[in-house]
């Protein structure tokens, strides 16, 4: 092997090909070679010292042979340990050691059996394997995997290993086996020193049964007598309850000192502690849902309608198929404190899950017990946090959930939500079935396209749109400044914050679809105002907008509209982000020289693709633009969208790089209160684009007074709340050339 390996020196565990086991990493040499094979993706080399008792082991220190193993699990403790569970890949013999790095580092070569198959190596074999099964059923619980194990493996140098890693044997025994050379060697090594095992085994089993006669009328400890008591009234199905009192027995056998004491402890401890039984599900009354949602949700009265017919069904048809619903919007917009909401009103508890970021299945579906540190997956932690299976569970971020190489969750998660499978819903860690039939799944999303395909089938997207500055207002003033104010120990009494102020916080130091930075301003004031309030000035204090810069100093948001439009070149696009509508300029200018297109602002394939239809279509109507023939020959254009630093992409600004485009060579303007969205196609067509209720939602809150939108997308306009459609002009189109007419004042025909 040219490239060194990472090595890790260990005092007391021999590791072999094929074995699993845990290392506690103490040492900061062996933190950093962990941690640079975990980075590189490489095998890390595990090797025994020599001096157990050496601090800093150098070359001298360790032997001249280890093991190669891939770290399965890295896992730093609150504390700042360090454990890593590896798997022996192969052995090696060390070639040479490298000094002088951040680690401990080796070059290595690489072992392999060479024996060929023999009729000696077959006897070998069978007896090793005859007295490896007889050692497993002479401990006094015999794993049933481990036999499953030793019955099945099949080539010679993996039983080797296999056994001569449960063997308990001193370090040095065991490294000696590592070394040994030949199968046939290391196979009659192996039986040599299983044998003596079997002989003490034997003799602790005949001393066992002894003792078991003599304890039979001892009261067992009162840590057993609790937990059989909270198993016989924990209300567990039969199977459950069957896997409750085996694992009680065992830890009846187990002294408190072992290392699977703790282990068998906290499984009890987690069967004992979910919800298994439960009465009649709560009842839910439709009429205090609704003086619930509408009491700490203002606005948003079509999700509010959905969701009342939701649990109106619930209602009729308890038992019924519940679909899973999936709120949907940009952040801040209350899609969680919506489930809260729902969770009142139902009367039932509230347990959140967040799912962003996971990558590992197990986080989802739960850990094998045969991990350190294991534990029972998200969904039945969140079970056991809500106390009842009659509880609201909200599955946070949904469209964030990732895919590595541990599997993938979203797949674990299917079975969480398919009523078919959910009333037995097996955790990998409890390995019983865990009823979710009755938990009300409540989804939500940023981006439903960003929603796997297989999950998305399975939910009811609800969508929630970004907030105009009315509707900010009544819930600021109803929502945000009484939780404010209470946060801060203050009242309405020693603060008052006038609608005007609100308003300039709206304005000028917001700008997005939620209200979590309004909500941030609103604190800031407050603060501001405790700490006049605590230095002795009498109130009552009074905010309005005229004291707002005096506190949160000049304003954050510009009115880019009146700014950047106006001018021929210069169109108001728009746009839609993952956090809601947004409005973006399309600024255009010409020179001379050969007829060149340059787009510049970190634009994606698909924009630039509009860009080059934009320009192919504006050439088609060179005539009725009033052009000459060889304006684009002899004329580069540059198209740029601002904002360089944010990755832009779709088609829906084709509409407007077009009339950017016609703006430019025609010399007129677009009116600084007129946006457009839409895509074009060669024909001239304005087609329709997605998004529109939060992109309308948007150009209001920025001033827009016209939006040129695709005719086909007429279907979105009762979406749009009806204080936005009220307050804007809609202008139809169904082609580019209507759209030109529209925007430049009838200067170009239609037909």
């Amino acid at each position: 092997m040219d490239e060194p390996l990472p090595i890790v020196a260990v005092r007391t565990l021999v590791l072999f090909p094929g074995v699993v086991a845990p290392v506690t990493v103490t040492r900061a040499l062996s933190v950093a070679a962990a941690q640079a094979a975990m980075r590189a993706g490489r095998p890390l080399g595990i090797v025994l010292q020599r001096n157990s008792a050496a601090e800093e082991p150098g070359a001298a220190d360790m032997h001249g042979m280890g093991t190669a193993a891939t770290v399965l699990r890295y896992v730093t403790t609150e504390d700042g340990q360090h454990h890593i569970v590896c798997q022996g890949l192969h052995r090696f013999r060390v070639a040479g050691w490298v000094e002088g790095g951040p680690f401990l580092a080796a070059r290595v070569a690489p072992l392999a059996d060479a024996d060929a198959d023999t009729p000696e190596l077959r006897l070998l074999t069978a007896h090793l394997r005859e007295r490896a099964l007889e050692a497993l059923h002479l401990l006094p619980q015999a794993p049933q995997e481990l036999l499953a194990v030793v019955r099945t493996l099949g080539s010679p140098g993996e039983l080797a290993d296999f056994t001569a890693g449960f063997m308990d044997l001193r370090p040095a025994e065991k490294q000696a086996i590592l070394e040994t050379e030949g199968l046939a060697a290391r196979l009659q090594r192996v039986a040599e020193g299983l044998a003596d095992r079997v002989a003490v085994l034997r003799l602790s089993r005949g001393l066992r049964m002894l003792e078991e006669q003599d304890d039979e009328d001892e009261s067992p400890p009162a840590e057993t007598v609790e937990l059989a008591a909270a198993i016989e009234a924990a209300g567990m199905p039969p199977e459950v309850h069957a896997q409750a009192r085996r694992e009680l027995k065992r830890l009846e056998r187990m002294p408190e000192l072992a290392a699977e004491h703790s282990m068998v402890r906290g499984y009890l401890d987690w069967l004992v502690e979910l919800p298994w039984g439960g009465g009649a599900e709560p009842a839910i009354d439709l009429a205090a849902a609704r003086r619930v949602l509408d009491a700490e949700h203002f606005g948003v009265e079509a999700v509010k309608r959905r969701i009342l017919e939701f649990l109106a069904v619930c209602a009729l048809n308890p038992c019924g198929r519940r679909p899973i619903l999936c709120l949907a919007g940009p952040p801040g917009v209350g899609k969680t404190s919506l489930g809260q909401s729902i969770a009142r009103a139902t009367g039932r508890a509230f347990a959140r899950v967040a799912l962003g970021g996971v990558h590992d299945e197990a986080e989802v579906r739960g850990h094998r017990r045969t991990y350190i540190g294991a534990l029972p997956g998200s969904v039945v932690q969140g079970l056991r946090r809500a106390g009842t299976r009659d509880c609201v569970m909200m599955l946070d971020e949904v469209d964030k959930l990732g895919r590595g190489g541990r599997g993938d969750p979203a797949a674990a998660l299917l079975e969480v939500l398919d009523p078919e499978q959910n009333a037995a819903f097996r955790d990998a860690y409890l390995d019983v079935p865990v009823d979710l039939s009755r938990v009300l799944f409540i989804a939500t999303a940023n981006v439903v396209d960003a929603i796997p395909a297989a999950l998305r089938d399975r939910l009811e997207v609800i969508e929630l749109s970004g907030y105009t500055g009315d509707e900010k207002l009544e819930i600021a003033r109803g929502h945000l400044l009484p939780r404010q104010l209470a946060a801060h120990g203050l009242t309405a009494e020693r603060l008052e914050i006038g609608d005007d102020a609100l308003r300039v916080l709206i304005r000028d130091h917001t700008r997005e679809a939620g209200n979590r930075e309004l909500e941030r301003r609103i604190a800031a004031i407050c603060r501001h105002a405790a700490v006049r309030i605590a230095e002795g000035e009498a109130g009552p204090l009074r905010i309005g907008a005229a004291e707002v810069p005096g506190i949160l100093g000049p304003p954050t948001v510009e009115n880019e509209v009146a700014l950047r439009a106006g001018v021929p070149g210069v169109v108001t696009a728009l746009a839609w982000t993952p956090a809601g509508g947004d409005i973006l300029f399309i600024e255009a200018a010409r020179f001379p020289g050969s007829g060149r297109l340059i787009l510049t602002g970190q634009l994606g394939e698909v924009m630039k693709e509009s860009a080059q239809a934009a320009l192919s279509l504006v050439k088609t109507r060179w005539r009725e633009l009033g052009l000459d023939a060889d304006t684009f020959a002899a004329t580069d254009l540059h198209l740029h969208v601002p904002a360089g630093a944010i990755p832009k992409d779709g088609p829906s600004a084709g509409l407007a790089m077009a009339a950017a485009l016609v703006s430019l060579l025609t010399g007129r303007a677009v009116a600084p209160d007129t946006a457009m969205t839409g895509e074009i196609s060669l024909r001239g067509l304005v087609l329709p684009v997605g998004g529109v209720k939060d992109k309308v939602v948007a150009a209001h809150r920025a001033g827009i007074r016209t939006v040129v939108l695709p005719g086909r997308n007429r279907k979105d306009l009762e979406a749009i709340p009806a204080g936005v459609r009220d307050s804007l002009r809609f202008v139809w189109v169904e082609g580019v050339d209507e759209a030109l007419a529209a925007l430049f004042g009838g200067g170009v025909d239609p037909s």
